[in-house]
């Protein structure tokens, strides 16, 4: 019997395996082919036309960075309306202005331009820019304390990475100094600081989505943020607890205090975006003690890092790249919250952070949970051991907060 022979009579052969093929690419074709006819026949009949009152369609504008110079006001604004849209006029506290737009011409749906106002501010008042539209729609913006925008200079560079040497590598190296007390500890003793770390990561959490969901209340509404903050928060508590647990195993020892790092290190990140907004717009003068007020605030990071690392013997390299996984991050957002990125590049930056310490939250807390310090006995229990150390680390976090937030 020769092959073709044989794949006649064989059952599931190439020719069924051919006929499958093509039921499946007509079981695809057929849908979208009566989607496109629909879609079609829609835009050629319009019969929503009948509903039309001649009213100019709907336009939204938001401004996305603001940056203030010796040359006057320059803007980033972003068309989130139905039709392209153009910018007609510019006020500055109530008088119109000349300006220019780079690139020109109407803004279709989701572009942005830069507008460019050689306004006099002065420095530390308060201005009111408004945007009108050739439809007479307006969109008003307040610059609440005008200061000249920070430069990416050498020099700024140079001091927004020591601010954020401060607040973020330090604190979390001075925590893991802790290291050779937790190794002394009992049972008891190493419950109440893994239940410690659980109470600050879930402080974090709180505290960067109530950030995420600031931001995403600021960017364009088309980009839906509050919904795509939830949506990548969860993906991103997916894919790492995936990662984590590939081998069929939770996370433990570097592994663990290494997504430890990765979570306060975004959460840092975030924290530097705060400060460097800050700075960018002159809201807060961060004097000696508010950087103090940091680095008592973070102290404890390096603590839940340290942590899991009790029963392994780390080398002095480990824990230096631990401290700036954790740490360096803030550095990063200082100089991008410095120079004012978009809120929904920032906001989706937090989500994916958020998801990381959720991630870490299961991790940390059901091995704080379990009887012994190990999981897969099934037992847990919350005693005072962990009541304490959940509280104790809360609580730390959320009083330290009030010298800190701006």
């Amino acid at each position: 019997m020769n092959r073709l022979e044989h794949s006649e009579t064989v059952p599931g052969g190439r020719g069924a395996a051919r006929r499958s093929t093509w039921s499946v690419i007509v079981l695809i074709s057929l849908p979208l082919f009566l989607l496109g006819l629909a879609g079609a026949w829609l835009i050629k009949a319009d019969p929503l036309r009948v509903f039309s009152t001649g009213a100019p369609p709907v336009e939204k504008l938001t401004i996305e960075r603001v940056i203030l110079d010796d040359d006057g006001i320059h803007l980033k604004v972003r068309a989130g309306g139905s039709e392209p849209m153009v910018i007609a006029q510019v006020q500055v506290d109530d008088a119109y202005w000349r300006f220019t737009q780079s690139p020109g011409g109407p803004l279709a749906r989701l572009t942005t331009a830069w507008l460019d106002v050689p306004y006099p501010w002065i420095t530390g008042e308060s201005h009111v820019v408004t945007l009108v539209t050739n439809t007479g729609a307006t969109f008003a913006h307040t610059i609440e304390v005008a200061v000249a925008s920070p430069s990416r200079a050498v020099g700024g560079l140079r001091n927004g990475a020591l601010l954020g040497f401060f607040v973020g590598i330090l604190p979390v190296a001075i925590g893991m100094m802790f290291f050779p007390l937790l190794r002394g500890l009992r049972s008891g003793g190493m419950r109440f600081v893994l239940a410690l770390t659980c109470g600050l990561l879930v402080f974090l959490l709180g505290d960067m989505l109530a950030d995420a969901f600031e931001l995403a209340g600021k960017a364009a509404p088309a980009f839906q943020g509050p919904v795509m903050v939830v949506l990548v928060a969860g993906l991103s508590m997916l894919l790492l607890v995936g990662l984590g647990r590939r081998r069929g195993a939770a996370p433990r020892g570097l592994a663990l205090a290494t997504f430890i790092a990765l979570g306060i290190g975004l959460h840092n990140f975030g924290e530097g975006l705060a400060i460097g907004a800050a700075l960018a717009a002159g809201a807060a003068s961060l004097g000696g003690f508010l950087v103090l007020g940091f680095t008592v605030h973070n102290l404890t990071e390096g603590i839940g890092i340290a942590a899991p690392l009790v029963r392994v013997r780390p080398s002095p390299v480990m824990f230096a790249a631990l401290a700036l996984l954790a740490g360096a991050p803030a550095i990063l957002g200082i100089w991008l919250g410095s120079v004012a990125l978009e809120p929904q590049w920032a906001a989706l930056a937090l989500a994916i952070g958020a998801g990381a310490i959720m991630q870490v939250v299961i991790e940390v807390g059901a091995l704080a949970l379990s009887r012994g310090g190990s999981s897969q006995s099934g037992r847990f229990a919350v005693d005072g051991y962990f009541l304490g150390g959940f509280l104790f680390g809360v609580l730390f976090m959320y009083v330290t907060a009030l010298a800190i937030k701006i």
